[in-house]
């Protein structure tokens, strides 16, 4: 039986560039040489594509780009690193210069590109294991779709829906799901009346307020401010990875912290939900340096809740993934009000973490879905969606 080629893409050109090659080192430990063909596909930190050695080389943190003198019109100098195909479908992806004049031109007479399309890298699926801007918001997931190449995970909308929390948020509104209280500002307006922006955070929110980026993931440019005085730097600091900026009000007030419950959501048309777990981070909250860097966040699994509070967290877990019109995967966050027992849906990460040791393979696996088997599940579900979507017709 011929084996499945799956393309393995991970780096990215955002905040959570590194992150992403942890993830995607893990699924390419993890997956079934046995079943699958598998093709590193990297795309460097200025966005350029790369497959075989300096893919592996951008896994280890070994890679080293010479300067390139790209000019229009010299096919030698003018072709990007990888090129993508599945059957007639052959797709460019496009390489950032980052000059005043977007892309660089890709030359399309016939010689060249039947050049492009005998070097291109046949795949059937691909994993997209990218996180945050450019890999988890939608546009690659555009590309894919251009090029007719089946993937795991959440399709356009899903995946813009799932990273604009501002966007997020209102979709759960709508679709009465609980949260917290927020207000979202656009950076333009922050630069142009900060102390009006500061009044209306004042008027409409309690202290703390966490104040993050739109779009953006692994708590990256996001701070707790304890009073007023601390606003105005958090917004600073969110503003540098956004155009819009949401401040919510803190679960739990100033004298208790939120407790932090997580959930991961499996399928399409019929997700299902893992047991939750807890993380209680070792810093006020679970920012990156939480995360990735400082040792002492304990995870617990199963998080210690009753089994009604258990069978409320996985029901919203699997209606915040059909909100948001998500599909394959998605982590759902919560936060506790410790007093009350309150629970608020805090957001959906269409693409989580995906170490061995991340919470969406772990809550998994201590629900009987071992890592290996997981990666082996999304594949089949990103199939599954590809297949499903070929029934849709185009034309009248």
């Amino acid at each position: 039986m011929k084996k499945l080629r799956v393309g393995i893409l991970f780096g990215g050109r955002s905040g959570e560039h590194e992150v992403s090659l942890l993830s995607a080192a893990s699924v390419l430990n993890a997956i079934n040489k046995e079943k699958y063909d598998v093709v590193p596909i990297g795309i460097s930190k200025e966005g350029r594509w790369l497959t075989a050695a300096d893919a592996e080389n951008l896994l280890q943190g070994k890679l080293v780009i010479e300067p390139r003198h790209l000019r229009a019109g010299d096919p030698e100098l003018t072709q990007p690193a990888a090129v993508l195909a599945r059957g007639e479908a052959v797709v460019v992806p496009p390489e950032p210069v980052h000059r005043q004049n977007g892309l660089v031109p890709f030359q399309t007479d016939a010689p060249l590109a039947r050049r492009a399309s005998d070097r291109a890298i046949n795949v059937d699926v691909i994993f997209p294991v990218l996180h945050g801007t450019f890999g988890e918001d939608g546009t690659i997931q555009g590309l894919l779709e251009l090029a007719d190449i089946p993937y795991v995970g959440a399709g356009v909308l899903g995946s813009a829906a799932g990273m604009d929390k501002d966007i997020m948020k209102s979709l759960f509104v709508a679709a009465g799901l609980p949260i917290v209280k927020h207000v979202t500002v656009l950076r333009s307006t922050w630069k142009k009346a900060p102390k009006q922006v500061e009044k209306l955070v004042s008027s409409k929110l309690k202290y703390p307020v966490f104040v993050k980026p739109a779009n953006l993931g692994s708590s990256v440019g996001i701070s707790k401010a304890h009073k007023r005085k601390e606003l105005a730097s958090a917004i600073d600091e969110a503003a540098k990875f956004d155009r819009k900026i949401v401040i919510e009000q803190g679960v739990g007030g100033k004298n208790n912290k939120a407790r932090e419950i997580e959930c991961s959501v499996l399928g399409n048309d019929e997700p299902v939900a893992s047991i939750p777990g807890e993380i209680v981070p070792i810093k006020e909250f679970y920012d990156y340096n939480a995360k990735y860097l400082d040792e002492g966040s304990e995870l617990i699994i199963p998080a210690k809740l009753t089994r009604v509070e258990t069978n409320k967290v996985q029901e919203l877990a699997v209606r915040s993934f059909t909100a948001v019109d998500c599909s394959g995967l998605a982590r759902v966050d919560f936060l506790m009000d410790p007093a009350t027992r309150k629970i608020y849906l805090n957001e959906i990460n269409t693409m989580p973490g995906f170490t061995a040791i991340s919470m969406y393979p772990k809550l998994w696996a201590a629900s009987g879905l071992e890592y290996s088997d997981l990666i082996d599940r999304l594949i089949q579900l990103g199939i599954q969606r590809h297949e499903d979507k070929k029934k849709n017709q185009y034309t009248r």
